[in-house]
């Protein structure tokens, strides 16, 4: 019995004690992106946590439907080593407000997001009028069941304040966003049952700011003004580096 114990208790040190010597911290970060765009807008957000030890997943959402998203994200979760903590961006915090119900998953950070109530969609949420001085985003009407945004006012838009070069080419290369993803209404809602955190972002043209403090409020978030785009992880990766650092933090 003796030796039995001393197995167990043997292994429960060792990967312990193999995290601190790696330096690793013991959360896994894992970054869901929004509409039109894809992972890569996280690279700079992922550059600062990973040299800052953490180990950082990044999902590739098909942004079709909200439930092969909801599938794509609860796949990276699977792979993470530690407890989670979850991050969308815009469309993306849909996708976390439903795929943050994994067990695996200990907080949730949005930013610049969606943060729906069940029985919500992004349909539902948009059929509200932004107010005055704010405005919704440019969106083309639908074709073949997808949505875009216009492509001449993207720039503007969704990224105003990052390098103009890069924001055309974004334009160019946008993903098609599914109106299945659009007007699937949320069925689990993540935040009333863990810590959430919310990066409001002053200058977005895509989801007005009165719009996101109201879900931060609701939501009972920690939240934080930046006096930034939409594409804030863009235009201010570290300091929204430093804010998912804060909610990694929170027990």
């Amino acid at each position: 019995m003796v030796r039995i114990a001393l197995v167990l208790l043997l292994s429960l040190i060792a990967p312990a004690a193999a995290l601190a010597q790696s330096g690793e911290k013991p959360v896994s970060i894992v970054l869901v992106h929004g509409a039109f765009v894809d992972g890569s807008g996280w690279k700079a957000v992922f550059d600062t946590l990973t040299n800052e030890g953490y180990e950082v997943l990044v999902v590739q959402n098909p942004t079709i439907s909200l439930s092969g998203d909801v599938a794509a994200t609860h796949q990276v979760i699977a792979a993470a080593r530690h407890p989670v903590i979850l991050v969308g961006h815009s469309y993306g915090g849909m996708v976390i407000t439903e795929a943050g119900d994994n067990p695996k998953v200990r907080g949730l950070v949005y930013i610049a997001a969606f943060a729906p109530d069940s029985g919500e969609s992004v349909a539902s949420l948009a059929e509200q009028k932004p107010p005055k001085g704010e405005t919704a985003a440019p969106l083309l009407p639908p074709h073949d069941g997808y949505l875009l945004v216009d492509p001449s006012k993207f720039p503007g838009a969704f990224a105003a304040d990052v390098d103009a070069s890069i924001t055309r080419f974004m334009a160019a290369a946008q993903v098609p966003w599914g109106l299945e993803a659009v007007q699937t209404k949320i069925t689990k809602v993540a935040w009333k049952a863990k810590p959430s955190h919310f990066m409001v972002t002053t200058k977005d043209s895509m989801i007005p700011p009165t719009f996101q403090r109201a879900f931060a409020k609701r939501a009972g978030a920690t939240t934080m003004e930046i006096d930034s785009s939409h594409a804030v992880m863009l235009s201010h990766p570290r300091e929204v580096a430093a804010f998912i650092e804060t909610a990694s933090r929170t027990k």
